[in-house]
């Protein structure tokens, strides 16, 4: 694995010269928070602009910084107008309910096409295979939980018989990992967790992230080749939103980890079932069906978000002014 540096988490003057009222913050005070807000760059316009909309005052607890993101713990219980106002000034946000510890092992399980990369794989070989509006349409009916996974995988997959593995290596020889992966890969493996791979794709990208990030795990689909060339085939049973719950278990149970202290983080409809095996599910850049059943949505953030979110569990100890 390539070096990269692990987001710090720490206490921040710049926080404090903006919001002065945290530096009163004391760990008792911790019971009255409710949720934490997040972004790249907190205002105090931010939280005037809550308090107006809202009709009531809206100020921090205490702060910290994540990496380059600012986490705010903030008073009360986080409503649904709450989180549509958080999400019209571009501001993330999450309730404290259900967020793993990082002071204990864990284990952190993603969906591998659109989470933790950029690109949905399948999409990218079919457009170099010349076919690529009509695999993106399924793909895009997939997600949104319109269709049958499995059948639409195989579905897609056919379509490709004959594509040169060349291809194939085309692809994973440029995959764009997601913007925050690396680090929050190291900051959690730092920590002591296990991060993993549950994905719909194929191994032939998930083996690559395994061995880039030193993963613990990645399980997903075996393209059937034969003379260079794939069949239009998919070898053994298909990893569905069902298989990805199991992964997460069984690897909760391998590595003898608590329930609570996992993570599933995925944007498809297909991630739902691993997401409510988790001890918190986290939808990342979403399909709104998805977005609506996951414990936390991340909607602005890059996957740095992760960690604010999981950065809530070192208080009130570490992080009190």
């Amino acid at each position: 694995m390539d070096a990269f540096s692990a987001y710090p988490i720490k206490k921040h003057v710049k926080l404090l010269n903006r919001f002065p009222s945290i530096r009163e913050f004391r760990p008792s005070d911790s019971r009255q928070a409710g949720w934490i807000l997040y972004g790249l760059h907190i205002s105090p316009g931010s939280l005037d602009d809550l308090s107006f909309l809202l009709g009531e005052p809206v100020f921090p607890l205490t702060g910290w910084t994540v990496g380059p993101y600012e986490v705010l713990l903030m008073r009360g219980e986080l409503t649904p107008e709450v989180v549509q106002l958080c999400d019209a000034l571009a501001l993330d946000c999450a309730s404290l309910e259900n967020i793993p510890n990082l002071y204990e092992p864990g284990l952190a399980l993603f969906d591998m096409d659109s989470t933790a990369i950029q690109i949905e794989c399948i999409d990218e070989i079919a457009k170099l295979a010349g076919v690529g509006e009509q695999v993106a349409e399924v793909t895009e009916r997939a997600m949104r939980g319109e269709l049958d996974f499995e059948e639409s995988l195989r579905q897609r997959v056919a379509t490709l018989k004959g594509t040169d593995v060349s291809v194939l290596e085309q692809v994973r020889d440029n995959i764009p990992y997601m913007a925050g992966m690396k680090p929050l890969t190291a900051s959690l493996q730092a920590r002591g967790w296990k991060v993993a791979i549950a994905s719909g794709g194929f191994t032939w990208f998930s083996d690559k992230l395994k061995e880039d990030l030193s993963l613990a795990y990645a399980e997903s689909n075996q393209l059937v080749i034969e003379n260079g060339k794939l069949t239009g085939e998919v070898a053994g049973s298909v990893v569905d939103a069902q298989r990805k719950a199991d992964i997460l278990r069984d690897l909760a149970d391998r590595y003898e980890l608590m329930p609570g202290n996992t993570v599933a983080v995925g944007d498809g409809a297909n991630d739902l079932v691993m997401m409510s095996a988790a001890g918190l599910g986290i939808a990342y850049h979403a399909k709104p069906k998805v977005q609506q059943a996951a414990q936390v949505a991340i909607r602005h953030a890059d996957l740095g978000g992760v960690l604010c979110v999981l950065s809530a569990s070192l208080l009130p100890q570490r992080l009190s002014w």
